[in-house]
């Protein structure tokens, strides 16, 4: 049973109902949070009441938005592994490394978990058409959970976004249109479209409410498996859906008396060549500007604005984390280093975020003592391209 309340707008807090279908707030046209009956829900649900449940993102069903469990579109996604990085703690000198892996989800990222989310509330709320502008692996989400769902999905995306993610899509059953540009412009390309089909509901980020539903299980994960939060979360960016959703996630828990105040500290990672919220934070902005020239081999990451820009920058100061951009290159020695040490392939965002570990490791922002989570967001086998360039 889900405990959805309504929705509230992140910045202004104007209250929208959760009963129809809902886009950004009608007054200031920022991203809008789902609000459960938290008080209510206290007493009933504490973290040893999990036990036994699935082992995916449906057990925490009370906190999700789907109100009818009919119209749960579902794969089984979530409850992904917590790897410990043995081999790599002990050469870094480091208390405890984890990576949250990812790749095993439904179409092979962590796309699945919004996505699975937000198309289960289109289902229910009445919709028959969706869409979104997509840089790779939202766009195979989207279309698997919309063939599920039997509804008409059309995506969206970069011409030179890697093959395999225009393949599977369009094996699926999605509509796919090749834009030249970045995912701003697939973004653009969008909304021009919705002009001729006013009926196709847009599934961008954060541009409804409830992706980041689905993302925010990652933070719930996270404290189950661990039993308690890290001292530091890498979290590789573009939208960044997962990062707010985790900081949600927290306050969240802490209201059911989980946990207290304590939070990990929060860094952005993204690439150098696509780096807007880095440099916001670097400059004390609230807010990033779009980043000109956008490029890097990190497909996910080449995001030149995010809706949620202020949200995260919000978050990385409030946890006292921060944010650092990688350069390609140092990308490319991470996938090598982490596969040498750990037989584990990361795909390029994730590979991004352990980069950000040794950089930062060697600024002494991240101490030895500390216990560190990286994020590998998807499969490396959707990247045979950029793997190739390690041969």
């Amino acid at each position: 049973m889900s405990f959805l309340l309504e929705l509230l707008c992140s910045q202004c807090g104007l209250v929208h109902e959760a009963d129809r279908p809902q886009t950004v707030c009608r007054a200031c046209s920022k991203p809008l949070w789902a609000r459960y009956d938290l008080e209510r829900l206290a007493p009933q649900l504490r973290p040893e009441s999990l036990r036994g449940r699935s082992a995916s993102l449906w057990r925490y069903a009370e906190l999700l938005p789907v109100q009818d469990p009919q119209h749960r579109v579902s794969r089984s996604e979530g409850w992904t592994p917590l790897l410990e990085l043995r081999r790599l703690a002990d050469r870094y000198e480091q208390r405890a490394l984890w990576l949250k892996d990812e790749s095993p989800n439904p179409t092979g990222s962590f796309k699945a978990r919004g996505l699975a989310m937000a198309i289960s509330r289109a289902l229910e709320l009445g919709i028959g058409h969706v869409g979104l502008p997509s840089a790779g692996n939202a766009a195979g989400a989207a279309a698997a959970y919309a063939a599920q769902a039997g509804l008409r999905c059309t995506l969206f995306m970069p011409e030179d976004t890697p093959r395999a993610n225009i393949i599977e899509a369009r094996l699926l059953g999605a509509e796919v249109v090749l834009v030249p540009g970045t995912i701003a412009d697939s973004a653009r390309a969008l909304e021009a479209y919705r002009r001729d089909h006013p009926e196709l509901f847009s599934l961008a980020t954060l541009r409804e409410p409830y992706r980041l539903e689905g993302k925010k299980t990652l933070g719930y994960e996270l404290f189950e498996q661990l039993g308690h939060l890290p001292d530091v979360v890498l979290y590789p960016t573009g939208g960044g859906t997962g990062l707010i959703g985790m900081g949600k996630a927290f306050d969240e828990m802490e209201a059911l008396g989980w946990i207290g105040p304590e939070r990990p500290r929060m860094f952005i990672v993204q690439a150098a060549g696509c780096a807007p919220l880095v440099r916001a934070f670097q400059e004390g902005s609230s807010e990033a500007r779009p980043w000109e020239g956008a490029q890097t081999l990190a497909s996910g990451l080449r995001v030149p604005s995010a809706i949620g820009d202020f949200l995260m920058l919000r978050l990385v100061r409030r946890t006292r984390g921060g944010a650092i951009a990688v350069s390609d290159p140092s990308i490319l020695e991470a996938i090598v280093e982490v596969a040498r040490n750990e037989g584990i392939l990361l795909c390029p965002e994730g590979a991004a975020t352990w980069a950000a570990y040794r950089e930062l490791r060697q600024r002494g922002h991240i101490r030895p003592e500390d216990e560190v989570v990286l994020f590998n967001t998807g499969s490396a086998y959707k990247y045979t391209e950029v793997l190739e360039q390690l041969l």
